[in-house]
């Protein structure tokens, strides 16, 4: 493998390490001062940090990394199926599976025609 995708895949799992670890150590500490482990001793932004980076994360899934009708296509395609799916079963795992089974069908099938 070129030495390129080594350090951008290190720095991939370095960011997401420190995406957990830090927060945790924090509220660790935090807790250990205040000497109170209940759930009021959290600090209100905490509760949001979750939420925002799967927002981010989503949001940047949702541009294609080539910005070619093909991938604009499977693009709109896996994120419909993908919202169907969940309206059907409310769960996490099928619509996931769905989307980018759906994702690579139409890039396949948008690859064999062009």
């Amino acid at each position: 493998m070129d030495s390129a995708l080594w350090i951008a895949m290190l720095a991939a799992a370095l960011g997401t390490l420190l995406m957990r670890l830090l927060p945790m150590l924090w509220m660790q500490r935090h807790l250990a001062r205040r000497q109170d482990n209940s759930l009021e001793a959290m600090p209100a932004w905490l509760s949001v940090l979750g939420p925002s980076m799967i927002a981010a994360m989503f949001g940047v899934s949702l541009v294609p990394a080539s910005l070619t009708l093909s991938s604009w296509l499977a693009t709109a395609c896996g994120v419909l199926l993908t919202l169907y799916v969940w309206h059907r079963t409310r769960s996490l795992g099928w619509p996931v599976f769905a989307g980018v089974a759906m994702y690579g069908a139409v890039k396949l099938l948008a690859g064999l025609a062009g």
